[in-house]
């Protein structure tokens, strides 16, 4: 029987490292060595930031939330707004209320309006 050589699935594996690292820098993107360490670190990365995406757009929601609801009351603070929102029975999530705030002010300034009389 003759001798099975791995070439095929050698260049295959190292065909599909060197496409991930296309872009890349230098000999990140073409030497294998340096190109599956580049890979292997942006892989890290990307699920690190999967979840620091969603912490930065919560955070970008409620600074929106807080500008708006400032702008319809002087008084009123995002954390007031929040409580007021929470006695006044709402459950309107941060996304959906700073989505108002932008694109219906006159619907989020009723909310508005509803959270300041609950207080």
């Amino acid at each position: 029987m003759s001798r099975t050589k791995g070439g095929t699935v050698t260049h295959r594996r190292h065909k599909k490292v060197l496409d991930a690292a296309k872009g890349y820098y230098g000999s990140r993107s073409r030497n294998f060595r340096t190109a599956t360490q580049a890979v292997d670190k942006a892989n890290q990365y990307a699920t690190r930031d999967r979840k620091v995406r969603k912490r930065q757009f919560r955070a970008l929601w409620i600074q929106r939330i807080n500008a708006a609801v400032r702008a319809f009351d002087a008084d009123m603070t995002y954390s007031r707004f929040i409580n007021g929102l929470a006695l006044a029975g709402i459950e309107v999530d941060r996304k959906v209320l700073a989505d108002l705030a932008i694109h219906e002010p006159d619907a989020f300034g009723a909310i508005v309006a509803q959270a300041r009389a609950a207080l």
